[in-house]
């Protein structure tokens, strides 16, 4: 059965900040080695997360694990989310579909964020 990992994002007006969530697609399909690895985003910029599911599925997807690119749980983990995969459960009734935990707290998150401190005082020439 043909797994799609779809990231679903939450989408920004500055084009740089959904071209970043495009580029760590890319680094989890390499990561992963998934043939099928899309970005959506839930406002504001293409493609949503309707158009995104289609894609996956019109790459011959037979099911999808959408990924929250989300840090905190909030109403669009928690409500919008799953609203989004019941309304394309309908679209596509035999597809199976099973969102995933958001990012939350995880220590390589905390690597990530030391790691930029390190630049930040390196720059500012504070060490």
């Amino acid at each position: 059965m043909k797994t799609a990992i779809l990231m679903m994002a939450h989408g920004s007006r500055i084009p740089q900040a959904n071209d970043a969530a495009r580029e760590v697609a890319k680094m989890v399909q390499e990561i992963t080695g998934f043939e099928i690895v899309e970005v959506s985003f839930r406002e504001m910029h293409e493609p949503n997360i309707q158009h995104g599911i289609d894609t996956c599925v019109n790459r011959g997807a037979e099911r999808i694990l959408l990924m929250p690119y989300f840090l905190f749980m909030g109403a669009h983990v928690l409500h919008d989310l799953p609203e989004e995969i019941e309304e394309a459960q309908k679209r596509h009734p035999g597809l199976v579909m099973e969102m995933g935990p958001h990012l939350g707290v995880h220590r390589k998150l905390a690597e990530v964020e030391s790691e930029r401190i390190g630049e930040a005082l390196d720059s500012l020439g504070w060490r």
